[in-house]
């Protein structure tokens, strides 16, 4: 199971980098001070995440067990995270960007995943992430999900501010029918 999640975090870095070429040019980018305050909470808990249990006790406490179902449970889950990123950035497009950015003839999309969430990228990451805080279930990994959600819920602030200049009025209305990051909840 394990090699399912390792699988599934490998092809979306491939996917992922490949299709960063396929954008439109950029327009708007945020400025460097602007990013570190992303960037380092998500640096800080991918370590945690994939690394943190080398740092020794409490780090590599075991807090879930490994069992058959939950590792079954987590390698599901990051199939479908994986699978649901994936149709996140088809859908987008080349509006797509890793960091915050207005692109050329920028569009609003609100079709396909984005009728469930307005972040379905960030959601579909955030389940990988927890389905990866299942299969290694150390505490080190616990504290990597808090911080990379603290990073989503930074960068998504600003992407939205971005969004409400850029589309005034459509993007209020969107944000009043569609959640963030949690479909019907957040």
């Amino acid at each position: 199971m394990k090699n399912i999640i390792s699988a599934c975090w490998s092809i979306f870095l491939v996917v992922w980098l490949l299709a960063a070429i396929f954008t439109k040019r950029t327009v708007y980018r945020e400025s460097h001070a602007q990013r570190l305050r992303y960037t380092i909470p998500i640096l800080i808990g991918c370590y945690l995440l994939f690394r943190g249990y080398h740092l020794g006790y409490p780090f590599n406490v075991g807090i879930i067990p490994h069992t058959k179902p939950i590792l079954i449970a987590a390698a599901i889950l990051c199939i479908c995270g994986l699978a649901f990123c994936f149709w996140a950035r088809a859908v987008l497009g080349g509006n797509w960007s890793g960091t915050v950015t207005l692109k050329e003839n920028h569009e609003l999309i609100v079709r396909g995943p984005y009728r469930l969430v307005r972040h379905p990228i960030y959601t579909g990451l955030l389940i990988m992430v927890i389905a990866t805080v299942m299969q290694q279930g150390h505490i080190a990994g616990m504290l990597g999900l808090i911080l990379v959600f603290v990073s989503f819920w930074i960068k998504l602030d600003e992407e939205e501010e971005l969004m409400r200049k850029q589309f005034p009025d459509q993007y209020a209305t969107y944000q009043q029918q569609v959640r963030r990051i949690i479909p019907f909840i957040l």
